[in-house]
């Protein structure tokens, strides 16, 4: 059976490929045959060298079948990778055996196999080799050939000593796995978390590419609209006022004079805002990023108004241009809110003349103290796997904390400062505190003339 790898099962999901394994081992094999070779012949010291190379070149032969009989591209199910580094471990324990134990000085190298495990392989897969591992050191304190010395001496550690080895394998091993795993698991989490933003960003693409597209069928369409019109221009000068498709023409005309003042508009693009499209109060910009989630059964309330002491000026609500990112942003904190909320979701909004603030709170359980500081990277999530939430019960499951990653993203990148607390007893519930310099969000607006 091809050592390829499954992908139905996360138990058995291994990033591991065979030439990753096959290449570690033949650092292994000519890491030994050299030690080996210069303890014996360099130093004298006498040792099983026959049994020795034996064990060395089983390994060396193995690779070389794999090397023959599987493509080195390939990725290994976990069970196989597994099973290799097993060997290695194995291995390692012979050589050990045969070479005084945890005497050898070399004895540490046999902690590598659980440090790679830990780095690609479940936790389950390292685990085992976790236990391997103490199970091999276990057996090598009191089970091994003499430490290799000079002929007619022998030299023994202390039994003390050889413990203290065994207790710096074993600490070594979990530190290093533990260490490897963790280092592994955030480098993927930030893959993850750049594909999804790459994502994101080629949606923008796309929709930008659209308006180019619109333009050129705009400019495209517009020669063969003029030829309708001229044609329908025509034919109502030639037909009777009264005939019977005098009405058909004219209406054809008209239309085909509408489909040219459209077509103009989206080859305008931007270069024509539409004032009242463009141009968005804070008052409806929570009102459109509300409005999708107003289909739960939770109560959203929206209030705005000047900040307590806010002058004449800072009085007056801010408009700024619609921006899709704040939306969405928005939009992502406020559906967060309607997930967790036990009845009602409280949106609040403030300004004066420097800062506009939001505030979007619930009356759910809050957020956990372990997360509350990192809420907003990659991959946390105020949700859990069974968790009660509207979203989940609408099939959605529990969140990866993406979105929430991606709306903080989007957010800051318009300006905003995210606070993330909870309510103060006897209150329960999350807040969420964004906060704009006022020039933010105004930039970029010009008084529209009544």
């Amino acid at each position: 059976m091809p050592p390829v790898q499954s992908k139905t099962s996360d138990e058995n999901t291994s990033r591991l490929r065979l030439r990753t394994i096959v290449r570690l081992r033949w650092i292994a094999v000519v890491g030994q045959a050299v030690t080996v070779a210069a303890v014996h012949f360099g130093f004298g010291f006498e040792l099983p060298i026959g049994l020795c190379a034996a064990v060395i070149s089983l390994s060396a032969w193995l690779n070389i079948y794999l090397r023959i009989r599987y493509e080195g591209r390939l990725w290994l199910r976990s069970d196989l990778a597994t099973a290799m580094l097993a060997y290695d471990i194995l291995q390692l324990a012979i050589l050990l055996y045969l070479t005084g134990g945890l005497q050898n000085p070399f004895a540490f190298l046999i902690v590598a196999p659980v440090t790679v495990s830990a780095s690609k392989q479940p936790l389950s897969h390292t685990l085992l080799l976790g236990l391997l591992v103490i199970v091999s050191i276990t057996a090598l304190t009191v089970l091994h050939q003499p430490l290799p010395w000079y002929p007619g001496e022998t030299l023994n550690l202390p039994y003390t000593y050889v413990s203290g080895v065994w207790a710096a394998l074993v600490s070594g091993a979990i530190f290093f796995a533990l260490y490897a795993q963790r280092i592994a698991k955030e480098a993927r989490q930030m893959s993850d978390a750049l594909a999804a933003t790459e994502a994101v960003l080629l949606r923008e693409q796309n929709m930008s590419a659209l308006d180019g597209l619109a333009a050129a069928a705009a400019h495209e369409l517009g020669t063969p609209l003029s030829t309708i019109a001229v044609v329908a221009t025509e034919l109502q000068r030639e037909l009777p006022a009264d005939g019977p498709h005098s009405e058909d023409l004219a209406l054809l005309r008209s239309q085909a004079v509408r489909c040219r003042e459209i077509l103009a508009k989206l080859s305008a693009g931007q270069d024509e805002p539409d004032a009242v499209f463009s141009r968005m109060p804070i008052s409806h910009l929570l009102e459109e990023a509300a409005a999708p989630h107003r289909v739960y059964d939770i109560d959203i309330d929206i209030e705005g108004g000047p900040a307590e002491g806010a002058d004449r000026e800072g009085a007056k609500e801010p408009v700024g241009m619609r921006n899709p990112g704040m939306l969405y942003g928005l939009g992502n904190l406020i559906e967060n809110a309607t997930d967790f909320a036990e009845t009602r979701v409280s949106i609040r909004a403030e300004w004066d003349g420097d800062t506009v603030t939001i505030r979007i709170s619930d009356d759910g359980p809050g957020i956990a103290p372990p997360i509350r500081d990192r809420l907003g990277e990659p991959y946390v999530t105020t949700r859990s796997a069974s968790g009660e939430s509207s979203g989940e019960q609408n099939g959605e499951g529990h969140g990866l904390g993406l979105g929430f990653f991606i709306a903080k993203t989007l957010l800051e990148r318009s300006g905003a400062n995210l606070q993330f607390t909870n309510m103060e007893a006897p209150d329960h519930g999350a807040v969420v505190v964004i906060v704009w310099p006022r020039d933010e969000i105004e930039k970029g607006t010009e008084p529209v003339l009544a």
